[in-house]
């Protein structure tokens, strides 16, 4: 499996997933305003993998400082940049505060001892989140029968993460226990990322997957041909609101409606205690272009309104179960995500 990002010489790099599945190029990042860039245009997406991206580059930053610079004044530059460039994904504020956490607490240091200081954490952060997304894999198995077919949307994978991942690393740990699983992959558009890079990583490592489009899920749950849905997050409420890539919220009523089993695999940094419901998660809106072409192919007239939301909103009420690197949460969501503070 490629590393979904990876420090390298003071530069950031990382696999462009605008170019999978047909290339594997890496794009080096040497300053801060290209890793803001790339994960604004989506050469890195996925909620923790961005949020390590912003920590490598907040690093970044540092690194690239010469004496005399401020660092304070040049650090307050980066970590606003840094903040601008997705508003919905929680690891990525919270991957920026745990960096400025640490920036403030060894601000007094030497300019030599901030940089490694700040490489250093960022380094943790990559390392941390593949050991959680492995404990997810571990808990979120359990939950799998011997024999599935498992419905996912959009890539919760290792490229949205350090590796592993958080929906299909719950479907890795299912194959590692022998279980016999199945994997039906939406295609989710309209960036593609099921049908590009869900079905890249299961083949890759051939797990038995099958790609449909979006609107192909109600009729094979009522059929009788998904046993599960798991998904990944970008952020949760304390009541369990879940934002996740759009199409979701579609997701959960179909399988509530077919009584099955509707999953969400997320790490602790994608929560947001400060919200009590997924009424205040900011949706980001993305550009129409997405919408109106495929790699860069017009698909309609050039000029058509269009919208664009890149998430929504599940409530909690339609999700049977949230896995987490603490275990599995069961409603009352409340209750249960208060106790993870």
């Amino acid at each position: 499996m490629l590393p979904t990002i990876a420090w390298e010489n003071r530069a950031v790099v990382m696999v462009d997933q605008r170019q999978l599945p047909w290339k594997e190029v890496y794009v080096k990042c040497r300053s801060v305003e290209q890793v803001a860039r790339a994960i604004e245009n989506m050469i890195i997406r996925g909620a923790p993998a961005i949020g390590i991206a912003a920590a490598y580059g907040l690093a970044l930053g540092l690194a690239n400082l010469k004496t005399g610079e401020d660092p304070g004044r040049a650090f307050d530059k980066f970590y606003q940049r840094l903040w601008r460039t997705r508003p919905t994904a929680r690891n990525l504020f919270w991957a920026l505060e745990r960096m400025k956490k640490v920036f403030t607490e060894n601000k007094n240091r030497k300019l030599s001892e901030l940089k490694k200081i700040l490489l250093a954490e960022a380094q943790a952060i990559e390392k941390e989140d593949l050991e959680i997304n492995k404990k997810i894999g571990e808990y979120g198995q359990t939950l799998i029968p011997e024999k599935a077919v498992i419905l996912t949307h959009c890539n919760a994978g290792a490229l949205a993460t350090a590796g592993y991942g958080t929906a299909l690393g719950v479907i890795r740990a299912a194959v590692e226990q022998g279980k016999k699983v199945k994997v039906l992959a939406d295609e989710t558009r309209p960036f593609l990322q099921g049908a590009r890079l869900t079905v890249w990583e299961l083949a890759k490592e051939k797990i038995p997957v099958t790609l449909i489009t979006d609107n192909m899920a109600g009729w094979l749950m009522s059929t009788g041909q998904v046993d599960l849905v798991i998904v990944g997050a970008d952020r949760l409420a304390q009541n369990g609101d879940t934002a996740n890539k759009i199409g979701t919220y579609s997701l959960a009523v179909l399988a509530r409606e077919n009584k099955i089993p509707f999953y969400v695999a997320a790490p602790l940094s994608t929560f947001d205690f400060s919200l009590r419901t997924g009424r205040d998660i900011p949706i980001e809106e993305r550009n129409p272009e997405e919408v109106r072409k495929i790699r860069g192919q017009l698909i309609t007239l050039p000029g058509v309104p269009v919208k664009n939301p890149a998430f929504d909103v599940t409530p909690g009420r339609l999700i049977t179960a949230i896995i987490t690197e603490k275990g599995i949460l069961r409603p009352p969501y409340r209750k249960s995500i208060k106790s993870l503070k």
